[in-house]
């Protein structure tokens, strides 16, 4: 079956304090992305979409120049494209509808600056294969497995029944406690280390993209003139999902979640995957 990667890499990067997604983080001078597609060719992704920021575009390109040698076998879409523009982007779903016109197969989409590691993107694939235009899948991973070395961090919180999503709980202020417990702020929780939480690393029919259409419609009528409200993947994949228009597979992965959120998140990420090379 074809398959697309699709790496969504307009972020802003406010709290890293710059381009994240192109931060160098592998010892040949690597960015996350670039983990990402030797992964998911390896998975058998055919074809690579980058959904970037018009400012952001000729650095994006140079970058994939760098370590691949010219723009062949890349596609990069800009989000701002999708108008209008404003400071902030519109979210990852909007992100993702962006690129429909360059997506014409199931896909992969998963952040520019999250590794996920090559088991990930097998059993992403492997779950997108099986189904039809109403199936699609979440990868999760264990918790303790996705926490930074310091300071909290937001997870989406999967309840999952026989494999199937029940629903996902945005889930903030986690961090592992002085007596070894990992608890939350917003709920308040207490989390085995083995809970299944979302990162962010979804596959998709390529019927998606018509609910995305619907439901951008629907958002901007009711959000236009905000400056910070976002539609969101996640959102939108719970909505299909209560509807009975989709069904989320959960495919639980063992690997472990690198990235960086803070600036002290860069040299333990950069160890971890030296570690694994």
């Amino acid at each position: 079956m074809d398959l697309t990667l699709l790496v969504m890499a307009a972020g802003l990067g406010s709290r890293f304090g710059g381009t994240k997604q192109l931060v160098e983080v592998g010892p040949n001078g690597e960015a996350f992305l670039d983990f990402a597609i030797k992964d998911a060719r390896a998975a058998g992704c055919t074809k690579v979409v980058l959904i970037i920021r018009s400012d952001i575009e000729d650095d994006v390109a140079a970058h994939l120049r760098g370590q691949y040698g010219s723009l062949d076998g890349f596609e990069l879409v800009r989000q701002d494209d999708l108008g209008p523009s404003r400071a902030k982007p519109w979210g990852t779903a909007h992100a993702v509808l962006s690129a429909a016109d360059a997506v014409n197969t199931p896909f992969i989409v998963v952040n520019a600056d999250d590794y996920y590691g090559p088991d990930s993107y097998r059993i992403a694939a492997e779950a997108i294969s099986g189904g039809d235009a109403t199936t699609a899948a979440l990868v999760s991973f264990e918790m303790a497995k996705t926490l930074p070395s310091e300071g909290a961090v937001s997870r989406g919180v999967c309840a999952v029944t026989d494999g199937v999503l029940d629903s996902i709980t945005e889930t903030h202020g986690i961090a592992r406690s002085d007596d070894g417990v990992i608890r939350s702020d917003d709920p308040v929780g207490e989390y085995a280390e083995d809970t299944m939480v979302s990162m962010n690393m979804f596959a998709f029919p390529n019927s998606l993209f018509a609910h995305l259409a619907a439901g951008w419609e629907t958002f901007y009528a009711e959000n236009a003139d905000t400056e910070k409200t976002e539609y969101l993947l996640p959102d939108v994949v719970d909505q299909l999902r209560a509807a009975g228009e989709l069904t989320v597979l959960v495919p639980q992965s063992s690997e472990e979640w690198i990235g960086v959120t803070n600036p002290h998140d860069l040299d333990p990420a950069r160890e971890k995957l030296a570690a694994r090379d």
